[in-house]
This record gives C-alpha cells, structure tokens and sequence, in this order.
C-alpha cells in the first residue's frame, strides 16, 4: 500500500503535468519550466516514499523471521 510521500509525489507530478500543459496552451516557458520542476519533485519525492515503503517491509520481515 502507497504511503503518504507515494501518494503526494504522484499528487505533485500531476500538478507539474497541468502546469506544463497551461504553460504551452498560454504560451507561458515559465509555467511550464515550473512544471517541469514540480514533476521532477513529485519524481524524487515518490521514489523516497517507495524506498522508506521497501524498507519499512523489509524490517517488518526480519522481525517476523526472528519470531519464528
């Protein structure tokens, strides 16, 4: 299940898509440069939450295995 960084970081690279598609409607490079950066961030930021996510897991089934 996506955590909270997964989730925002998709949120965010929306928001740079929409960004981007405005900037070219508008003729606008500036928006659409902010964009282009705000879907990188989302990029960075969702990667972060999936590898907290992946280790979060990993813990949890060493402390399983060791239950055992």
């Amino acid at each position: 299940m996506p955590n909270k960084d997964e989730v925002a970081g998709k949120a965010e690279q929306f928001k740079g898509k929409v960004k981007q598609a405005v900037g070219d409607v508008t003729d606008n490079p500036d928006l659409y440069d902010e964009g282009v950066a705000d879907e990188a961030g989302g990029e960075v930021r969702e990667g972060v939450g999936t590898v907290k996510r992946k280790v979060g897991e990993a813990v949890k089934d060493l402390g399983d295995a060791i239950k055992r």
